[in-house]
């Protein structure tokens, strides 16, 4: 299935190149080695020929670059994975990305996997987003090549709600075990569609804070606490942040229990999956929950089962 997608990936990009409707296409590029994959950006059939491909380590979310293709002379034409959709509606939302200048070819995703930092192929092993996948649905396309999925029922909320029920020096002590490995590369920032602002405070030398390890752990639990609450209510789940973190710190967690509040407080809500309604966060109505809520559901989590 793998080689007969990726043939008909790319002969669609010759033909949509040749005929006009695209001057270049964003898809994965061949690397050095065979899971060294990256995205690549390709203005010919030679080119095409020369290095992309599309296997079980093209991972990579390529929405966030369609930022800055969109604004390029032309269209261009973007495969998007189906979790990539929901990034990418999100940026059109949020006026990020030009629609108009984007022709979106929706691929099937498969088991995708990673090799952890200075190891093989041997090495390489499953996507923690894929085992707890949750659509297989494209939300947004303007062709497909392999048919479409569905939203899935998934336990992507299990380790938070695990979480949740700790002791709040438990969880304290699970999150400065984490986040102590952080070497502060902004790897997570730099990958993720929801960190879209055009300057960051953290690339400001005037900001006292610019490209620096952290000075002790507060810097190191708030960096990643506040950019946490900078995506939430945008964050679409897409799990970037944690596969491109060289310490595999799971970062993922901290904007699923966000995401997994939003929905217990406001009701179900997924960022990207249409280009229309307002986030949560971003309206206010009277049936608002008050803090003696989120107080209260804390409590509930942390009590013993049965209680």
């Amino acid at each position: 299935m793998q080689e007969g997608i990726e043939k008909e990936m790319l002969a669609r990009a010759k033909a949509l190149l040749s005929d006009g409707t695209v001057n270049r296409v964003i898809g994965w590029k061949k690397g050095l080695f065979g899971y060294d994959v990256t995205p690549g950006v390709f203005s010919t059939a030679e080119e095409l020929d020369g290095s992309f491909l599309y296997n079980e380590f093209c991972g990579a979310n390529l929405s966030k670059y369609l930022i800055a293709q969109s604004r390029k002379e032309g269209k261009i034409l973007a495969f998007l994975k189906p979790c990539d959709t929901y990034s990418f509606n999100q940026l059109v939302k949020e006026h990020r990305i030009l629609r108009d200048h984007v022709y979106v070819v929706g691929v099937p995703c498969m088991d995708f996997r990673d090799v952890p930092e200075g190891g093989t192929l041997e090495d390489a092993r499953p996507e923690e987003r894929c085992s707890v996948c949750k659509s297989t649905k494209h939300a947004a396309f303007d062709e497909l090549i392999g048919g479409d999925g569905e939203v899935r029922e998934n336990t992507r909320f299990e380790k938070v709600a695990e979480l949740e029920s700790m002791s709040p020096e438990a969880r304290y002590e699970f999150w400065r075990g984490e986040l102590s490995r952080c070497i502060r590369c902004n790897a997570c920032r730099n990958v993720c569609p929801a960190c879209s602002c055009e300057l960051c405070v953290f690339d400001n030398p005037d900001s006292g804070i610019a490209q620096k390890a952290a000075a002790d752990s507060f810097e190191e639990n708030m960096f990643h606490i506040i950019r946490a609450f900078h995506v939430a209510g945008r964050c679409t789940d897409c799990g970037e942040c944690s596969r491109v973190c060289p310490q595999r710190i799971p970062l993922h967690l901290l904007n699923r229990k966000f995401i997994k509040d939003i929905n217990e407080i406001y009701g179900e809500y997924q960022a990207g999956a249409d280009t229309e309604s307002k986030a949560p966060l971003n309206r206010f109505s009277t049936d608002d929950a008050e803090p003696s809520v989120v107080y209260a559901r804390s409590e509930t989590a942390r009590a013993p089962k049965g209680e």
